[in-house]
């Protein structure tokens, strides 16, 4: 077992999370036994997450604080250690994300996570325990997060959000088919807000789709432009205007590629009712 006296809390933010709890449980006169039984978690959790053994949720670091009364300290904490589980350059990006004034996303194989129900999310959130990704409380948290994600785009006046999703999108069904029914009618009803646009780039148009990755496209307030791309382990932020201007171009490309909205919308509801 790690011994969290030796555990160096510039190791990681788990590791320095761990430091900072023992500490202020012990300053406070906390013993571990007491201290989870106050939080309602079992003692070897509280040890494991000291240790840095174990990554603390949210719910775990909000428990925390108001045992210690620490404000919103293990909270903010926690979410630093989020962070460093998220692929590189996630973390920037959704902080851009919400105030962006334009967003653009295009998605293959699944729906993007601004457009997904909470059941949708929460399928693909489990399905990410049963690899052993993940835990079911990260699984929860995850979940949460999407849901924090989508509300911070929720406010007035809205971006302008503009989605281009490959047709895998609506043929992968995850959850089963009432599931994806929701998820599909969630589709069209965001295609009739004013302010948003979805378009689908069905499999006719083979090698013409402009991009093989999920991208994200971000126009600030002050029009400046950032681009993020990932694949299923890297990230990447980019603020260079002469690469992402080059990803704007290419998306153009890719919308003048897609079905219209009005055809995108059809193919969804095809979908949706099980036709051909």
């Amino acid at each position: 077992m790690v011994n969290i006296r030796d555990l160096d809390p510039d190791e990681s933010p788990s590791a320095s999370f761990g430091v900072e709890l023992r500490s202020s449980r012990e300053s406070q006169g906390f013993k571990q036994t007491q201290f989870a039984l106050l939080l309602a978690y079992s003692n070897s959790h509280i040890s494991a997450v000291e240790t840095g053994r174990k990554l603390p949720t949210l719910r775990f670091a909000r428990a925390a604080d108001k045992v210690l009364r620490t404000g919103t300290k293990f909270e903010r904490l926690c979410r630093e250690v989020r962070h460093q589980t998220m692929l590189e350059g996630f973390p920037e990006y959704v902080r851009y994300e919400g105030h962006a004034r334009e967003i653009r996303l295009f998605e293959s194989g699944i729906i993007p996570g601004l457009l997904q129900t909470r059941e949708y999310a929460a399928e693909l959130a489990q399905a990410a325990v049963d690899r052993g990704v993940i835990t079911e409380e990260q699984a929860a948290e995850r979940v949460d997060f999407l849901t924090e994600r989508q509300a911070a785009i929720a406010r007035t006046p809205p971006p302008v959000v503009q989605v281009v999703l490959d047709e895998s999108c609506l043929r992968r069904e995850v959850g089963g088919p009432g599931l994806m029914g929701s998820q599909l009618r969630r589709l069209v009803e965001f295609a009739r807000l004013p302010n948003t646009t979805l378009q689908v780039t069905p499999y006719s148009i083979g090698a013409r789709r402009a991009f093989d990755l999920p991208v994200h496209l971000l126009t600030l307030p002050d029009r400046s432009m950032i681009g993020y791309a990932e694949s299923q382990f890297q990230g990447h932020l980019d603020r260079d205007y002469r690469f992402v201007e080059g990803q704007f171009a290419a998306y153009y490309q890719l919308q003048g590629e897609a079905l219209s909205q009005t055809a995108s919308v059809a193919m969804i509801e095809q979908v949706r009712e099980g036709t051909p």
